[in-house]
């Protein structure tokens, strides 16, 4: 047993909520080139970086400011201004004076953060947050070229042209991916958690009867185990857009675009309207309120598995009993995050599904849903299912005239093969289970870590393979349900279905 002393205080109330503005330097109106003054900047699709049309220049995004970079100094609750609670109604014009002729300018933030003076060309921008939700603390700028993207999503979809649809395979072209600005929370937590229970390690394995009634038993150490620690997790970020929200949502098929997570979201930067220049970007339409239990028990899910990897001697599991995670500080920051996008609608009859294909643009990650012909799919493994029927039977036949009675394991296999293709070929085309899996992929740290274990008896002659009630790799934070979640009106909608319609006519 080790231990060590745990020096964060159990049950510390929260404090009051620091609101912290982490670009407070860059105002409304025109955004300069430092080299030369002009205002016309873009992001370069090359570097990622901004540039200045008139000189070439490039420069960096800069830096966040007044973020708690250490999270073990986290205490209470620090929320970016960029995450203020959404009114609904808000207004979406805002009047900016150009910097260039003293022209007052209107801008409609429901359609793009930034607008051309029609006097002096001027470019001008909001970057300030509103209360809308239009605007984030931070941005992670575009980093693969859009011909990478399109390479990838050619050659995803090129691997699964066999059994895709054939209306699909007719109207796929590149031309229809585009770049999209997604909105996320990236929260941070200073916690502590305890785990206690019981947990099994595999002492022996061994077969006991023969032919069809040979079986599997398992002797096994029963120890009483727990874990405590102190844990720092880094920027888990999660969707804060209702509708991305929804994963197993039967329209479209959100959980693609959670599945190319995680973003390299330590090189965000201050937020620039001139990065959204030649994308496209969602609003943000939930509040942390709405997030704040999905997001605690994400934590919580990532603390767990952080427990099993600090007791990986109990390889058939472990059954937590007491499980106590306690929330010492967070910090939630509003960004937006870059993403390749390709969208189909498929339509059958009144059933219509928007399919997507999604590549991280930061990673290259790539994931999809391919719309399936069905018919073909079936026919296939219905030959499947009869060839390897037939081959079972014969097999089956054989084997009764010999001794060898242990095929019963691959008889079964031949007599569901064309149901196991099926299972397969769907799987590998709507990647349906494709999920962000947070709670190994989120950075953490762990410190002042006390075990206990503790032998409590020999167990001889299990049945199962592994531990009967282990609940050591349960995960409760994508059972969480948002139950209020604002609407999006029409006029702010990003529409990716109306486009995916336009494109299919």
């Amino acid at each position: 047993m080790e231990e060590k002393n745990v020096n964060v205080e159990k049950n510390i109330p929260q404090a009051e909520v620091k609101t912290i503005n982490v670009n407070s330097n860059i105002k409304d109106g025109q955004y300069k080139c430092p080299n030369c003054g002009a205002s016309e900047i873009m992001p370069n699709p090359n570097t990622g970086k901004l540039r200045c049309n008139y000189c070439m220049s490039e420069f960096d995004g800069k830096e966040l400011i007044g973020v708690e970079k250490n999270i073990s100094n986290l205490q209470g609750k620090i929320v970016g201004k960029g995450t203020q609670n959404i009114k609904e109604g808000a207004n979406n014009m805002v009047t900016l004076k150009c910097g260039g002729c003293g022209a007052e300018i209107v801008i409609d933030t429901s359609d793009a953060p930034h607008a051309r003076c029609h006097w002096c060309r001027s470019v001008l921008s909001v970057n300030n947050q509103l209360e809308n939700g239009a605007i984030p603390d931070m941005i992670l700028p575009f980093q693969t070229k859009k011909q990478e993207a399109e390479a990838k999503i050619q050659d995803f979809v090129k691997k699964r042209r066999f059994f895709a649809n054939p209306t699909f395979k007719k109207e796929f072209t590149t031309e229809n991916i585009m770049g999209v600005y997604f909105p996320y929370l990236i929260v941070d937590a200073n916690a502590h958690a305890k785990f206690e229970g019981e947990g099994e390690h595999l002492v022996r394995k061994y077969t006991v009867g023969s032919g069809d009634d040979r079986e599997y038993r398992y002797d096994a150490d029963v120890y009483k185990v727990g874990r405590e620690f102190d844990i720092l997790i880094d920027d888990l970020s999660i969707e804060s857009n209702s509708e991305r929200l929804d994963k197993t949502s039967n329209s479209q098929t959100n959980n693609i675009i959670n599945s190319i997570m995680p973003f390299d979201t330590e090189n965000c930067v201050q937020y620039q309207s001139n990065y959204l220049v030649g994308y496209t970007s969602e609003r943000r339409d939930v509040n942390i309120d709405d997030l704040e239990e999905k997001v605690n028990n994400q934590f919580k899910d990532v603390a767990r598995f952080a427990a099993k990897e600090e007791a990986e001697f109990y390889d058939r599991g472990i059954n937590w009993t007491t499980e106590d995670f306690h929330i010492v500080g967070t910090q939630w920051l509003a960004a937006y995050l870059p993403v390749w996008l390709y969208s189909y609608m498929e339509i059958k009859g009144n059933k219509k599904t928007l399919h997507y294909v999604a590549v991280n643009a930061r990673t290259n990650e790539t994931m999809g849903s391919i719309p399936i012909n069905n018919p073909l799919l079936i026919a296939v493994s219905t030959i499947i299912e009869i060839i390897c029927s037939a081959l079972g039977i014969m097999l089956l036949m054989a084997s009764s005239d010999s001794d060898d009675d242990d095929g019963s394991g691959i008889f079964a296999l031949l007599f569901l093969a064309g149901f196991i293709f099926y299972a397969a070929m769907y799987a590998r085309y709507r990647n349906k289970e494709a999920r962000h899996t947070y709670e190994k992929e989120t950075k953490k740290s762990l410190s002042n870590i006390i075990k206990n274990d503790e032998f409590i008896k020999h167990e001889k002659g299990l049945k199962n393979a592994s531990m009967n009630d282990r609940n050591d790799n349960k995960i409760e934070g994508d059972n969480i349900k948002i139950g209020k979640l604002a609407k999006l009106s029409n006029d702010i909608k990003i529409e990716i279905a109306a486009s995916a319609k336009q494109n299919n006519k």
